[in-house]
């Protein structure tokens, strides 16, 4: 079953005015389209602030279902620099063999339970418990804990109409508090009771900002991962000869790995809110007003990027921007890279086809555009290789 091409629903937007407008819950946000223009302001955290109103930079905003500051992602520096660097070595950790060698289980055992399938859905079959099971190693967490978290299905924000959800939310608060309390209770090697441990400038961080950096562990890498993969996979089912590429040739996965997060770009944007009147593309910005890095379309620029609209696996220069840019770059990077590495080298070594039997896209409605960030769901069948 064909499906429809990923086209880029900004380039005339970007080419005419680089600009694009929408609106969010009646708080406008002004769409920043151009790659330059998105790194230059993601730099600028003085008058492009991240540190806002919890939940505001968020698009759709996420005021009117937490007041949870997600850290360090909602904190500018010089503070976001000091709450980073207690956590940035634990989100390292999967350049480690062990982590390696425990990650290429989990993505194994995962494929090889797709190969017995004649028909599997890849968003809550495949990619949601891949992303869940993945995090009980970031987290070192017991492994049980993944079948609680793939119950919260995809987004930890959204049900499943798309809809921001304050109950959905609180589910994920009472099992963080609760999580933190067994940490100082009963403490083990993970996550939790490193930060219960951990100091934030001569003091104990407080209830509250672990509460904070565990939001944003189990809501940052989530939906994003789940679109990576399953992106990814809907694409080797249109292009088997890439996979064979790639077994063929491994030492271009690293290479694959930065063109697929460029072409799908799985998160799309992130706002951030202007501290003083200001110009974005010669067009006024008003001091409290919201702006958004718009990071697909800032991927698809055509005076960066050679041929913008294919993958191309061995693509040499890719300064995307797919994990942010500067100060507020993805903390989970290394994770997810360790992830697609992984899935890629293994797909290609056990899969000869993928076969597409039905998809419903995900459609996102962004007012003056509407974007495919991926699917709501997806059934394939995985063919293992012959020989």
């Amino acid at each position: 079953m064909e499906k429809s091409k990923l086209t880029d629903p900004f380039e005339k937007a970007r080419l005419e005015t680089g600009l694009g407008e929408m609106n969010d819950q009646n708080d406008p946000v002004t769409m920043l389209l151009r790659h330059k223009d998105v790194r230059k302001s993601a730099h600028n955290y003085k008058t492009f602030q991240s540190g806002a109103t919890p939940g505001r930079i968020v698009i759709p905003s996420e005021v009117d279902i937490r007041d949870t500051r997600q850290i360090p992602f909602e904190v500018d520096p010089p503070e976001h620099k000091d709450y980073r660097a207690i956590i940035e070595p634990w989100f390292r950790r999967p350049l480690q063999a062990e982590y390696e060698k425990k990650l290429t289980a989990i993505i194994t055992s995962i494929v090889e339970h797709a190969l017995t399938k004649e028909s599997i859905e890849v968003v809550t079959e495949f990619s949601l418990p891949l992303q869940s099971n993945a995090l009980t190693l970031l987290i070192n967490s017991d492994a049980s804990e993944a079948e609680t978290w793939i119950s919260w299905g995809t987004h930890v924000f959204r049900s499943e109409g798309e809809a921001l959800d304050g109950d959905k939310a609180t589910v994920l608060y009472d099992y963080i508090e609760n999580q933190i309390e067994e940490a100082i209770n009963n403490p083990s090697e993970n996550l939790f009771t490193k930060l219960v441990n951990s100091e934030f400038q001569g003091r104990k961080l407080t209830k509250e900002e672990i509460k904070g950096i565990m939001v944003l562990t189990f809501a940052g890498g989530r939906d994003t991962v789940i679109n990576a993969v399953t992106n990814s996979i809907a694409y080797f089912s249109e292009h088997p000869e890439s996979l064979q590429r790639i077994q063929k040739e491994p030492e271009i996965i690293g290479n694959a790995v930065e063109e697929l997060i460029r072409y799908f770009s799985p998160l799309t944007q992130m706002g951030r809110v202007v501290t003083e009147d200001t110009y974005v593309c010669e067009h006024a910005a008003k001091a409290n007003s919201r702006v958004s890095l718009c990071w697909a379309s800032a991927n698809r620029d055509e005076k960066v990027f050679e041929n913008p609209n294919e993958i191309i696996l061995d693509r040499k220069i890719n300064p995307h921007v797919g994990f942010g840019f500067s100060h507020h770059n993805c903390l989970g990077a290394t994770h997810a890279r360790q992830i697609m590495r992984i899935l890629l080298k293994t797909l290609s070594n056990k899969i000869q086809s993928i076969d597409i039997l039905d998809y419903k896209e995900n459609i996102e409605d962004l007012d003056q555009f509407k974007r495919k960030v991926g699917y709501d769901s997806i059934h394939v069948k995985f063919n293992p290789k012959t020989i």
